[in-house]
């Protein structure tokens, strides 16, 4: 599974930004997604995850309140809706696919998308 992450940029801290997320050439039906993010110097870490065909949806603490995971499956694209960003969000943000069960830590991840970088400037 080919991942496209997309929508980073720079913004300030308080703002918003939507990231999505495309397969190349298949659709994102029936896998369970998800979003990890890296900040320079350190480990990669769990963001949010979906479950296929949806209801079952997880948060790292860090974003619960801000950030809301969903998909489209018309669209067969999945976002990440970030809100009241702050400086500490700065991050590539990668979309993932992977066993919901297990994909709250990085080795539980089955396919990791090219990442977007997001950076929230204070």
């Amino acid at each position: 599974v080919q991942l496209q992450a997309s929508g980073g940029g720079l913004v300030q801290a308080g703002d918003s930004l939507r990231l999505s997320c495309t397969a190349s050439g298949r659709t994102l039906d029936m896998y369970d997604m998800g979003w990890f993010r890296q900040a320079p110097g350190k480990e990669r870490e769990f963001v949010a995850r979906i479950a296929w065909p949806g209801g079952s949806i997880d948060y790292a603490g860090s974003v619960k309140g801000r950030f809301t995971i969903s998909r489209a499956s018309a669209r067969s694209t999945v976002y990440l809706e970030m809100n009241s960003l702050k400086p500490e969000d700065t991050a590539v943000y990668y979309c993932v696919v992977g066993p919901y069960a297990e994909m709250v830590v990085a080795r539980g991840v089955r396919f990791w998308g090219r990442g977007t970088l997001v950076t929230v400037s204070s």
